[in-house]
């Protein structure tokens, strides 16, 4: 008994240990590929070619970039707190990577006789463990800035922290109204309750059902990943280059890659939220469950499409919409987005009580 015990366990472990391997690799994967489109989508809004040197398109830019950070001069200022210099880029890149263990990228699969879900971990406070892993970002960010021991730096570090905060309000509240629709924290349930709706789940995505707490929702996670028109923390003609002007090689590399990280991932719980998560559209996939690992994969696909949608949306806004005022940015965020979720999650409680509780 405790033999095969121990053979579960290690099958379980080697499961998981596969799966963050995949999903890890598979976000750097998109994050590295993601500058990529994003020049090659600046270049088509600007009438430009684009990256189309390195390979065919330019394909192999991405890693020609990679291989320049990786071999530059690691530069560490004399006046700088060495330890926290270092740990501030690992941090942010750690919190972005570690998001991705909740999410459901889709269902199981049967391999080697065993069911495996395609989730790290189905926590039943899924989304608080997303909020409370976004909420660390920030520290990697004021770390890097105040051990760089420059002024420009503490700045921007100053900025992406009041920032982050102040945005987080305006999310947490949105999501409220969000849970007491669904009941529940789980993503994964989230996801399995969307796919009852008609024309194979369509009907049923919580995006019809809040669409103001998901334009909330939207707007946060612009300003969450320091993302234009709420890049104050890296405005160039302001600071110079923001929180990471001292570092260089790939720590720099480091806090680049969170933020294409933290866009994909953002993407990723923007669709399992609110546009049913791996659900396929105007399909039905309990018609169709004969087909095995083939549905699930298909689940994954409709996942990464919804997902790869909104990172060309986070591109399109970038190349198109002006930068904020500092000031503009904080009268958005404490003005308007959180009375707008405030109203939001009151007017759901009015409608919940007066339509399913009379």
């Amino acid at each position: 008994m405790t033999t095969v015990l121990l053979n579960i366990d290690l099958a379980l472990v080697l499961e998981k240990f596969a799966l963050i391997l995949i999903v890890v690799m598979g976000s750097l994967g998109v994050a590295m590929y993601a500058t990529w489109g994003e020049r090659k989508f600046a270049a088509l809004l600007q009438d430009r070619r684009g990256p189309s040197k390195a390979g065919p398109f330019g394909l192999l830019q991405p890693l020609a970039d990679g291989l320049k950070l990786f071999f530059k001069e690691e530069i560490i200022p004399n006046f700088s707190s060495k330890f926290l210099f270092i740990l501030g880029p690992g941090l942010a890149m750690l919190t972005a990577v570690m998001t991705s263990a909740v999410v459901p990228w889709g269902d199981k699969v049967h391999l080697f006789d065993r069911d495996i879900s395609l989730q790290i971990a189905d926590i039943n406070i899924g989304i608080l463990y997303v909020f409370g892993v976004v909420s660390l970002g920030v520290y990697g960010i004021m770390i890097g800035s105040w051990a760089s021991n420059n002024k420009f730096s503490l700045l921007g570090g100053l900025r992406a922290a009041s920032q982050i905060i102040s945005y987080e309000l305006a999310m947490g509240i949105s999501l409220i109204a969000l849970l007491m629709i669904t009941g529940t924290l789980s993503l994964k349930e989230i996801v399995e309750q969307q796919q009852t709706g008609a024309w194979g789940g369509f009907w049923g995505w919580n995006f019809w059902k809040q669409p103001l707490g998901f334009l909330i929702f939207l707007i946060c996670a612009f300003a969450e990943c320091n993302r234009a028109p709420f890049d104050l923390a890296e405005a160039e003609n302001e600071l110079i280059g923001g929180y990471h002007t001292e570092y260089s090689s790939m720590k720099l590399g480091f806090y680049l890659f969170a933020e294409y990280i933290n866009m994909f991932i953002s993407s990723v719980i923007i669709s399992t939220l609110f546009f049913g998560g791996y659900d396929i559209p105007f399909f039905n996939e309990a018609a169709h469950a004969d087909w095995g690992n083939w549905l699930a994969l298909l689940g994954v696909g409709a996942l990464m499409t919804k997902a790869i949608l909104f990172i060309l949306f986070f591109m399109w806004v970038r190349w198109t919409i002006p930068r904020f005022r500092y000031d503009q940015l904080m009268h958005l965020g404490w003005k308007i987005l959180i009375p707008l979720a405030l109203f939001n999650m009151l007017a759901t409680g009015g409608a919940i009580l007066y339509f399913f509780n009379k």
